[in-house]
């Protein structure tokens, strides 16, 4: 069987490629080479394998050519746009920080104001309870007044009394009725400058006690004013901060009792303050005040909480976005990267304690900072470290400068915030203090 196949496929190659001989002729001898069907058909599907391969590739390489032109000028206008895009947003970003820089020098002109407003306070709720204490002390004086003043007027009458019965008497009695008479007559005189001297005495008071209520009705007018000016200024204070800590998916109430815990026992500017009501029911100025000491220490807290939190940005000097935080090809890019030239300071974003400063495959030189909440930010590719393990930073701190270790591409800094272990977008931190700080 193989044979006869072998057989008819010789023939059919023999007849598309019949066997030929090559003469070689010298001056002595004639040789010749034979060539059969066989090697001609597989010289043949040689030559026409390489000349098929010579035209594809040329193919490709003229088309490559023509579309790298495209490319090229596409890459061009991408790098263009970029390049506009960059400067949009280093515009949008020094615009956002002199933003931040007004409200920071509003936050604290409001501190101020807050921190006057609350010492006036005080001192008109002292002045007003001075005012309540003389109107008792006068209301008291008067009525003793009008008690002594009823006194004289009864000895008076007495007096009077024995005057009209005793006149026959003294008549009678001659000499020494004048004697008695003179005795009476000045009784009855003193009798009646002190009963004048009570009722003039009762007016004073009269007057004296209009006056302090004309005076508690101007201290409890100054106190509304300033009430709703502290209202109005705590109201402006804490509403963005409850924004701020809302927008970076942090519960305020959560967050403010954890704070407080942690602060808990060691007084200062975190006791709660109150006015005492001595057992009295609470009276409206009293729940104010009490209302607006509880928003100062709402936003104490805050500023506490504030500073524990990566609301900050890693650099202060001018830089641009390179990469966000999301999916790159399959993978996640668990931060965001700022470039800029090499050994720009960084920062550290929130007071914390530094748990890893040193090398780590693919971060190149890392830094780690432990904040509360249980928050990890992360700084990558540093050229230098400036802290130490175990170190305790404060919010703004310099703890190294950019640089391109690691697996780098270029002079930049990744940036990494972990909640729970788990990446997030920093930027949703730094964008929900844009309107704060």
């Amino acid at each position: 069987m193989r044979t006869r196949l072998a057989i008819k496929t010789h023939a059919l190659v023999s007849r598309f490629f019949p066997e030929r001989r090559l003469f070689l002729r010298s001056e002595t001898d004639t040789r010749f080479i034979r060539l059969k069907s066989e090697t001609q058909a597989i010289a043949f599907a040689g030559a026409t394998v390489v000349v098929s391969w010579t035209i594809i590739a040329t193919a490709i390489l003229l088309m490559d050519s023509i579309g790298s032109g495209s490319y090229r000028e596409q890459a061009k206008r991408e790098q263009v746009t970029y390049q506009q895009r960059l400067n949009e947003l280093s515009a949008e970003r020094d615009s956002r920080a002199g933003e931040a820089r007004a409200a920071q020098k509003r936050f604290n002109s409001a501190l101020r104001q807050i921190s006057v407003m609350q010492s006036e306070l005080l001192d008109s709720e002292t002045r007003r309870r001075e005012l309540e204490t003389g109107i008792d002390v006068i209301q008291a004086t008067l009525r003793d007044t009008v008690k002594t003043r009823e006194e004289i007027n009864n000895r008076l009458a007495a007096l009077e009394g024995q005057i009209a019965s005793g006149g026959t008497a003294l008549a009678q009695t001659g000499g020494q009725a004048d004697g008695t008479m003179d005795i009476l007559a000045d009784a009855l005189a003193r009798t009646a400058e002190e009963r004048d001297q009570v009722v003039a005495d009762a007016q004073a008071a009269l007057v004296r006690a209009a006056e302090m209520q004309a005076e508690i009705e101007r201290m409890e007018d100054k106190n509304d004013r300033i009430f709703r000016q502290l209202e109005e200024a705590m109201t402006v204070s804490v509403k963005p901060l409850d924004r701020m800590f809302e927008k970076a998916g942090m519960d305020p109430d959560r967050i403010l009792n954890q704070v407080r815990k942690g602060y808990s026992g060691q007084g200062g500017p975190l006791t709660p303050l109150s006015f005492s009501t001595r057992g009295e029911p609470i009276s409206e100025d009293t729940r104010r005040a009490n209302n607006i000491l509880g928003e100062m220490d709402r936003l104490n807290l805050y500023r506490i909480a504030a500073q524990k939190a990566p609301f900050a940005s890693p650099l202060r000097d001018p830089f641009r976005f390179t990469s966000g935080f999301g999916y790159r090809w399959g993978r996640l890019h668990a931060g965001t990267d700022f470039a800029a030239p090499h050994g720009t300071p960084i920062y550290s974003t929130a007071d914390g304690v530094v748990v890893h400063a040193g090398w780590q495959s693919g971060y190149g030189r890392l830094v780690k900072i432990q904040h509360e909440f249980g928050i990890e930010t992360r700084y990558a590719h540093m050229s230098k470290i400036r802290v130490k393990v175990g170190q305790r930073v404060s919010r703004g701190d310099r703890i190294g400068d950019m640089g391109n270790t690691g697996r780098s591409t270029g002079t930049h800094l990744h940036y990494e915030v972990r909640v729970g272990g788990k990446p997030v977008n920093p930027m949703i931190y730094i964008k929900a203090a844009n309107d704060v700080f």
